[in-house]
């Protein structure tokens, strides 16, 4: 799930803290908003916008993060409502609900533990790629200054 690659520039420790930050952002808008599943995207979406100016290697790594809280936004909303839905509506607790349930709670406890471990590690200056994210953030966020970073 997650790729640890080398790459010819070093960042800097202002960049790198800028980057890791960026995944933290989404920890900590866990906290405050845990049954709102948007505000983690919120707090995601306002630090890419405040970094979109940035060097390279925050850039991609906010894109990264935005990527991988988007893709947690969908899953935790239809989570969020069909729960509602049971508790309060007419659906039942049926075989397809847990199964989707334990799904998310799977996924979420994955992307929490790969946010920490990414988080430490950009922290430290390393480039960190996820799995399908890396891939989407490559084609999404393009070098300006033209030269090979990872």
């Amino acid at each position: 799930m997650i790729n640890l690659q080398e790459f010819v520039y070093k960042p800097g420790e202002h960049e790198a803290e800028r980057a890791s930050s960026s995944y933290l952002m989404s920890l900590v808008a866990l906290v405050g908003g845990l049954p709102l599943p948007i505000i983690n995207l919120f707090a995601t979406v306002g630090f890419f916008l405040a970094n979109r100016k940035g060097t390279y290697f925050v850039r991609w790594h906010c894109t990264q993060a935005l990527l991988s809280q988007l893709s947690l936004l969908f899953m935790n909303s239809f989570g969020f409502w069909w729960t509602i839905s049971v508790v309060f509506g007419t659906e039942q607790i049926t075989n397809h609900y847990l199964a989707y349930i334990l799904t998310i709670i799977l996924f979420n406890i994955a992307e929490f533990i790969a946010t920490i471990y990414t988080a430490v590690k950009t922290g430290k200056g390393e480039h960190v790629s996820w799995w399908l994210y890396g891939d989407l953030t490559n084609l999404i966020c393009k070098n300006k200054d033209a030269k090979s970073y990872f």
